[in-house]
């Protein structure tokens, strides 16, 4: 099979979220709300179990426009492939449909700097971009994705990724919304992860990438989207943006009723 024509089949379908069209397609109708919508840069959505996280997700899909162009930015949790992989073509299958990879889009984001790498190798198990799909799929039938996975980077590599990507958006023939797929502080009890989280949030409504990657590394957060909300932090304000405001936020353990070892889940909106 040609690259253009690989099929990436859904690895979590079944499990992070139903495996069947119709009870996944009435499950994200049940978090998605009805409400003005406006024109985002980008938004960060976690990428946890549907019954964790998928209200927050639904959340930041509900109040932005999602156009047809997207880039999906999230971790590497596989340690497959490229530090910095990108999918340059090919299409994501979910049960609610397909998703195609925006191959023009992906050309410009691999030539605007050389720490992008085409590869399929770190998206083909690799959940958090997945997670992502049936809201866009949702929302908009007609959205093309890039995927872009981080594994590792440093914060002058960080920067500059960011930069390139909003010059990547910047040369595309129509609008380009930025999703960074993650979750917050890891397996710590609620009251310590609440405290870590909204330290890490601050960061981000401040639109201070180094000030984020810094908090993280002196407080221990483990946000696993780290890097990724870094780089789309500077590809915001390299693109104009103005602000960030938190929009929703749970812990695991309002669901599982376990507070000793939850996750945090954040959505945020860059405009």
């Amino acid at each position: 099979m040609r690259e253009k024509e690989f099929l990436r089949k859904a690895c979590v379908a079944g499990r992070f979220y139903p495996g069947s069209k119709a009870s996944l397609a009435g499950e994200v109708a049940s978090f998605l709300a009805e409400g003005p919508k406006e024109d985002a840069i980008a938004v960060v959505c976690p990428h946890a179990g549907y019954m964790y996280s998928g209200a927050i997700a639904g959340r930041a899909y509900s109040m932005v426009n999602v156009p047809d162009k997207i880039i999906l930015l999230g971790p590497n949790h596989t340690g497959l492939g490229a530090s910095a992989s990108v999918m340059p073509s090919g299409t994501w299958e979910i049960p609610t449909g397909r998703v195609e990879v925006d191959n023009k889009l992906a050309s410009l984001v691999l030539a605007s700097s050389p720490l992008f790498k085409s590869d399929f190798e770190a998206h083909i198990m690799e959940h958090s971009l997945e997670v992502q799909l049936p809201f866009i799929h949702a929302v908009n039938p007609n959205a093309k994705i890039v995927p872009v996975t981080i594994m590792r980077a440093d914060v002058t590599e960080c920067e500059e990724m960011g930069k390139a990507l909003a010059r990547a958006v910047s040369k595309a023939a129509e609008r380009v919304l930025i999703v960074v797929s993650s979750d917050m502080n890891h397996y710590e009890p609620d009251s310590a992860t609440r405290v870590k989280d909204a330290l890490a949030i601050k960061r981000v409504e401040a639109l201070d990438a180094k000030g984020l990657l810094k908090t993280a590394e002196k407080e221990d957060i483990t946000m696993c989207g780290l890097l990724p909300a870094a780089i789309a932090i500077f590809a915001a304000k390299a693109l104009g943006g103005r602000e960030a405001r938190l929009v929703s936020y749970a812990t695991s353990g309002e669901t599982s009723g376990d507070m000793d070892a939850v996750v945090g889940y954040a959505a945020i909106v860059i405009s």
